[in-house]
């Protein structure tokens, strides 16, 4: 039997993989996609301590790569529940059950949708949630950004690169990014700010060629032309399947503390998944430690 199961082969599973098994533990890590979680996908990386510039392909690259060396074995294999008998758990996925003495939840949390008529639709035809995978399909082109936080504005900055203008609308006439990477976007001759209003449409038959805006103060609609919509207004958990192991918060993250513990003795959780302020690479990091030791403290006292 393994001794611990991580859900989640992103920062905080692969961390907590490394801390178990430097423990002395057997680790399984399942994953239904693919090892790194959302960070693979950024460009570049200024505020991981230690590291000056590193890509979020190299960052998960090299975690991956420690925790597999150390011995940890990756399954990719979707989890669609787990269950507590007492002295073990057992981890269903979609392709079988398996058996553990403790679970560590580290699914971390996925793009949220603005939940417009033909968004789902045009994915790959123009709406994309992850500018750093499709932005070179927009090379000369004009395309427009939704959101706010720090996603939308680096999203935002990085498309400027290829595209011939970006647009970046945002529902307040304030961000709520890091101020110095909202001046760095500002800098940006083909950038231009729609604040204040909401993306109420996507515009096009078979592909994007618009998206219609409404002024939050005067409600005038207008379409802004544009060949790419990215979305980026935060993300969201998966966390229903193990509800009735942990609670959850009205958000639907994991209810836990700076311990990692949940009310189910033997199922800890780390990173994004989880109720918390900071989601960032070293809470992510740090969660993943934390509910490693946890979880061997827990596997050493069941004997």
């Amino acid at each position: 039997m393994t001794d611990i199961i991580i859900v989640g082969a992103g920062t905080a599973g692969l961390t907590a993989a490394i801390y178990a098994l430097r423990a002395g533990k057997t680790v399984e890590i399942f994953e239904g996609q693919t090892y790194g979680g959302q960070i693979i996908n950024t460009p570049d990386i200024e505020n991981y301590p230690g590291m000056k510039h590193v890509s979020g392909f190299e960052f998960a690259t090299a975690l991956y790569e420690q925790a597999t060396e150390l011995g940890a074995k990756i399954v990719y294999e979707k989890v669609l529940s787990v269950s507590d008998k007492e002295n073990h758990k057992e981890v269903k996925t979609d392709k079988g059950s398996h058996e553990c003495k403790a679970v560590i939840l580290a699914t971390g949390a996925k793009n949220r949708p603005l939940g417009l008529d033909k968004e789902q639709e045009f994915i790959g035809k123009g709406v994309s949630y992850c500018a750093t995978c499709d932005g070179a399909f927009f090379r000369g082109k004009d395309v427009a950004v939704a959101g706010g936080g720090n996603t939308a504005v680096e999203d935002a900055s990085f498309l400027c690169n290829y595209c011939n203008k970006v647009y970046i609308i945002h529902r307040r006439d304030q961000f709520r990014a890091v101020e110095k990477n909202v001046d760095r976007l500002r800098e940006k001759p083909n950038a231009e700010f729609v604040l204040n209003a909401n993306v109420t449409g996507i515009i096009g038959d078979n592909k994007v060629e618009g998206v219609e805006v409404t002024d939050k103060t005067s409600g005038v609609k207008r379409v802004i032309p544009v060949s790419g919509f990215f979305v980026a207004i935060g993300q969201m958990p998966e966390n229903g399947a193990f509800g009735d192991l942990v609670d959850l918060d009205k958000g639907g993250y994991i209810v836990a503390d700076e311990t990692c513990t949940t009310r189910t003795k033997g199922i800890f959780t780390a990173g994004d998944c989880r109720t918390k302020t900071v989601r960032q690479l070293t809470t992510a990091a740090s969660d993943g430690a934390v509910a490693a030791l946890a979880a061997v403290n827990y596997v050493d006292e069941l004997g």
